[in-house]
C-alpha cells in the first residue's frame, strides 16, 4: 500500500479525542497528495472500534488484534506497528501528537530508519515535495521540514485539524494480526500515564470563556464567571491569573497549559500572547475583548470588540440574559 496510514489511539475500548483530528488531517493530506488514505486500530477485541472508523472517507480500515495488544506497552505497540509498516509500505504515517504515541513513535521511526517528525500543525507541497511546518520556542518560530524519502513518521499537534471537518464513506475492514514474539515484550502494563488532577477538561469544552490580565484585580474575576454561566461555558485564563494563584493552574490555556479546541472561545482582556495563542488557535470561532485596538489577539480573532471589558462584559451577560428570557 502507498499512502497514508493514519494510526489511531484507544484505551479500553475509548478513543482517544485527537485521533479523529490526524484522521481529519489523513483525508486532508490525501487530497493533497492525491494518494489513499487508511487508517489503524490496534488492541484486542477491537471490532467495534474498526467499525467506528470504517464509516469516514477511507480506503480501509486496519483492525491490528493480538493479545499481546490488550494493554498497552511500547514494546508491543512498537513491535506491531513496525509489523504493518513493513507489510503495508506506506508512504506517510500520521500519529496524534500524545503521551502514549511520544512513548512509543520515536522508536518506531527509527526502526524504519527514519527520524519522526513531531507536533506538525500544517503541511504543503512545494516543488513536488512534502513540507512539514512546526512552531519553535513556544510558537515564536515556524519552521518548514522537508518531509525527505517514505516512510515519513509524523506527529500532529492537538488543534491543528478540526474533527468536525471529516468526511464520511464507507471503508472496508481488513482484520491482521502481527506476528510478534512475547518474549521481546519486556514491560508488563501499566497504568495508563495521567497528567496531575484537573478540576475541569478543557480540551473537552465547546465553548470557552477566557480572562487575561485585563480583569486588573482577583476581585473581578466574577464578572467574567458570570458571563460563562450565563453562556454555559467553562472558565479558562492566560498564564498570569494562574500565576498569581487568582484561578487553579487546570484552566490555563497555552502553550505551559492546556490545548483547546471550542465552537466559542472569547477572550476577556488577553493581549494575544504567542505562549497563550498557541494554546487556543484551534478554536473554530474566537471573539476577542480588549481595550488597546492594537492588541496581537486582534489578529487571529473572527470578532473583535475594543472596549473596556468593565462595560462590554455586563453588556453581554444582559445581552445574553435577554436572549433566554431570563
Amino acid at each position: 500500500m502507498s499512502g497514508i496510514l493514519v494510526v489511531t489511539e484507544q484505551t479500553a475500548g475509548a478513543w482517544n479525542r485527537m485521533s479523529f483530528e490526524t484522521l481529519a488531517a489523513g483525508q486532508a493530506l490525501s487530497t493533497l497528495l492525491a494518494k489513499p488514505v487508511s487508517a489503524v486500530v490496534f488492541g484486542q477485541g477491537i471490532g467495534v472500534l474498526a467499525a467506528e472508523l470504517a464509516q469516514f472517507r477511507l480506503e480501509k480500515v486496519i483492525a491490528l488484534e493480538h493479545e499481546l495488544l490488550a494493554d498497552y506497552t511500547v514494546d508491543a505497540a512498537t513491535a506491531a506497528l513496525s509489523w504493518l509498516v513493513e507489510t503495508q509500505q506506506p508512504d506517510v504515517v500520521l500519529l496524534p501528537h500524545t503521551y502514549r504515541v511520544r512513548d512509543f513513535a520515536p522508536c518506531l521511526a527509527a526502526r524504519a530508519g527514519r527520524a519522526l517528525i513531531s507536533d506538525v500543525i500544517g503541511f504543503r507541497v512545494e516543488d513536488g515535495s512534502l513540507v512539514l511546518q512546526r512552531q519553535l520556542f513556544q510558537g515564536k518560530l515556524s519552521a518548514d521540514y522537508d518531509a525527505g524519502a517514505a516512510p515519513v513518521f509524523v506527529s500532529l499537534q492537538a488543534g491543528s485539524f478540526r474533527a468536525d471537518a471529516l468526511e464520511k464513506g464507507t471503508a472496508v475492514i481488513e482484520t491482521l494480526t502481527p506476528v510478534l514474539n512475547a518474549a521481546a515484550i519486556r514491560q508488563q502494563p501499566e497504568a495508563p500515564f495521567q497528567e496531575s488532577a484537573r478540576a475541569v477538561d478543557l480540551s473537552a469544552a465547546e465553548l470557552i470563556v477566557a480572562v487575561g490580565r485585563g480583569i486588573r484585580e482577583e476581585g473581578n474575576i466574577g464578572l467574567v464567571q458570570e458571563l460563562a454561566d450565563v453562556l454555559g461555558a467553562e472558565l479558562a485564563a492566560s498564564r498570569p491569573i494562574c500565576d498569581n494563584g487568582w484561578l487553579p493552574m487546570g484552566r490555563q490555556v497555552g502553550s505551559s497549559g492546556q490545548t483547546v479546541a471550542p465552537k466559542l472561545y472569547l477572550a476577556v482582556g488577553i493581549s494575544g500572547a504567542i505562549q497563550h495563542m498557541v494554546g487556543m488557535k484551534g478554536a473554530r470561532s474566537i471573539v476577542a475583548i480588549n481595550k488597546d485596538e492594537r492588541a496581537p489577539i486582534f489578529e487571529i480573532a473572527d470578532y473583535g470588540i475594543v472596549g473596556d471589558l468593565f462595560d462590554v462584559v455586563p453588556a453581554l451577560i444582559e445581552q445574553v440574559r435577554k436572549a433566554k428570557g431570563q
